[in-house]
């Protein structure tokens, strides 16, 4: 199986990407457990894909970027979508109240420059929310991967970083960890092995962690 690049991949995924698959829907209640408030907020969605996740988010203000012209446009009824690099964030200082950057920093090599640019587009005492696909998961086999539209299974280049990475990033751009949670296969996500006649695997990686997601505070300066 050839390994695409990210944009590359996305653009065969974007017809096909709204539909929720194991790793999605774990991932949003993972990032729900972290109780970070958007109603009302600034918010930021780097690396928003369709922005599906802006729709329910609430804001009073919702942004989101993404690399792949294809993904965004299907991104519908968000107040503003641009494609931008998570890397490069093409807004001012300080503006937004919460960033998030969900399932997408795994796809960054460089992941010191995108947690300088959440930081410095985070306002003081704001929020950022990072998530990704587990590097113990990727241990035991799990890869990003999409079937296109011909039922061609591709994979998406993935870079695995560990949390010491995370943390040493993140802090480098004067954030501070305040939350970590783990998704872990389970009941929840049983019917979608179910579903693709895997429920052998599901039996095998039951409590395995998927997705993990961390929550920073830019303190207040």
């Amino acid at each position: 199986m050839k390994v695409l690049t990210p944009h590359t991949g996305y653009r065969l995924w974007a017809p096909h990407y709204e539909t929720e698959t194991a790793v999605s829907y774990l991932e949003d209640r993972t990032v729900a457990e972290l109780s970070i408030p958007t109603a009302g907020c600034r918010l930021l969605d780097a690396g928003c894909g369709t922005g599906r996740r802006l729709h329910a988010a609430g804001a009073a203000f919702g942004v989101g970027i993404d690399l792949t012209t294809e993904m965004l446009r299907r991104a519908l009824d968000t107040d503003f979508v641009a494609t931008a690099d998570v890397c490069a964030l093409p807004f001012a200082a300080s503006v937004f109240d919460v960033v998030w950057c969900r399932l997408v920093i795994g796809h960054v090599r460089n992941i010191e420059a995108a947690y300088a640019e959440f930081a410095r587009v985070c306002r003081s005492g704001g929020a950022v929310v990072v998530s990704d696909v587990s590097p113990d998961a990727i241990a035991v086999g799990h890869r990003r991967t999409f079937r296109d539209d011909t039922g061609v299974v591709h994979e998406v280049e993935h870079f695995v970083h560990s949390r010491e990475a995370h943390i040493e990033a993140a802090n480098a751009a004067g954030l501070e960890l305040e939350q970590r949670r783990a998704g872990v296969i389970g009941p929840s996500i049983k019917r979608f092995y179910d579903e693709a006649g895997r429920l052998p695997a599901y039996e095998a990686q039951a409590g395995l962690p998927i997705v993990v997601a961390l929550s920073w505070r830019k303190p207040i300066e």
